[in-house]
């Protein structure tokens, strides 16, 4: 039994609709991490794509008439094609440019205004950019809502939701679980927006394969350590650990992130999951991958069935269709919410029953600061006009009264 359906059999229909919609819509808010929703709202996702894969002439029509803006300052198959391809199905239109050198930014137009523009041409808009927090810059300056398709090695909310869905078909949970992550850590957006997000549902054991280089970032595992109910261990040998684990997350090494190609090389061929490595693990083990990927799964592995990562596409697509109708605001033909249930007990990291994420984005507040972000990465480095703000987090054993530090509100990163 999946993670909703579970959730959903335990607990009594709400027959105010009303009140189900009230607690549960989306319409109108954008979505820069999975911070920006609560764990029901999510539930609520998966809840809708099965709907949509069930009844695809039914939904049809859902969007006509609505237009989806995909801006994308960087190159992309799966996750431009997945949001276009979910809009076209649903009945709407797709605006929008595939590179950085095809916009005005090549003539130094800033993320902010172009935001502003595409706002008086689009419903919704879906923006990939190589600089941590441009999203957030670009949610802050547009009139519709705007989904994060990806911003540099930060976060990627909506391979998450491909993920959560994926694991639920698979294994008909997420939580109760060992999971492995694999490969490029640091720079691995995936990674750190699955990690934050199933700690938030609680009851992870989470396994950091990596070099010593390729580590997960302290501010992820700060998530990790502010739970409850969440784990980690690190280790650099996939072969030591594979056997324990109930799931495989596998990342490429991302030639893209790296300022030195001869670091890239040198670390770029450090795991690869073969047919002997596979023999190793649990029989229902389900291999998952953002994708595209190098060479760190061997093509022989596409043939075993515990092999998911060309199944996520699918699943991406399916959520993006449930994220962008629900965004919008356009409910789908004869769809019976799941949204009369109470689902905040499921957010291991909220505080007295409120559904608000992570300890560690609890304190987040906007306070505007003097000097500059230490991320080369951060879009606070190349916004013209952007003021550096901070949050303050809450770090140590017991993180509600642990030493207070303050991170960059766009990129996370540290500044103290």
């Amino acid at each position: 039994m999946s993670v909703t359906q579970n959730v959903f059999s335990s607990q009594s229909r709400d027959d105010d609709s009303k009140g189900r919609e009230s607690r549960t819509s989306m319409a109108g808010r954008s979505l820069v991490t999975l911070d920006d929703i609560s764990t029901g709202q999510i539930l609520e996702l998966i809840h809708k794509a099965r709907y949509i894969e069930s009844n695809r002439e039914k939904v049809a029509g859902t969007c006509n008439g609505r237009v989806l803006a995909t801006l994308f300052y960087e190159p992309s198959t799966r996750t431009r094609l997945s949001f276009e391809t979910a809009m076209l199905r649903l009945g709407g239109h797709v605006v929008g440019f595939p590179s950085a050198k095809l916009s005005s930014a090549t003539k130094g137009e800033t993320v902010y205004d172009t935001l502003k523009v595409v706002s008086n041409y689009a419903d919704v808009v879906a923006i990939r950019h190589p600089k941590e927090g441009a999203v957030l810059v670009a949610a802050d300056a547009a009139d519709v809502p705007v989904i994060n398709a990806g911003d540099g090695g930060h976060m990627h909310p909506t391979q998450t939701l491909a993920d959560l869905a994926t694991l639920d078909s698979r294994l008909g949970r997420f939580t109760d679980i060992t999971i492995g992550l694999c490969g490029d850590l640091r720079f691995g957006r995936t990674v750190h927006s699955l990690i934050e997000t199933l700690c938030r549902f609680g009851g992870v054991r989470f396994v950091l394969i990596s070099p010593e280089e390729l580590r997960t970032p302290r501010y992820v595992r700060d998530v990790i350590d502010a739970s409850a109910t969440c784990s980690y261990v690190e280790t650099g040998s996939l072969t030591d650990v594979i056997g324990d684990l109930d799931a495989l997350y596998m990342t490429r090494v991302q030639q893209e992130r790296f300022e030195n190609e001869s670091d890239y090389l040198r670390l770029r061929d450090t795991y690869v999951l073969d047919t002997e490595k596979m023999t190793l693990a649990k029989p229902n083990m389900p291999v998952l991958h953002p994708l595209p990927r190098v060479n760190e799964i061997a093509r022989d592995v596409d043939k075993d069935p515990r092999a998911a990562y060309f199944e996520q596409t699918r699943q991406g697509m399916l959520m993006r269709m449930a994220l962008e109708s629900s965004v919008l605001g356009d409910e789908l033909a004869g769809y019976d919410p799941l949204g009369g249930v109470d689902l905040t007990v499921h957010d291991d990291g909220a505080q007295n029953g409120q559904d608000e994420g992570s300890f560690a984005r609890l304190a987040r507040s906007s306070i505007l600061i003097d000097g500059v972000c230490p991320n080369p990465h951060c879009i606070t480095t190349s916004e013209n006009g952007l003021e550096q703000r901070c949050y303050r987090i809450v770090t140590g054993d017991d993180v509600r009264t642990g030493a207070a530090g303050r991170r960059c509100v766009y990129c996370d990163a540290e500044l103290d």
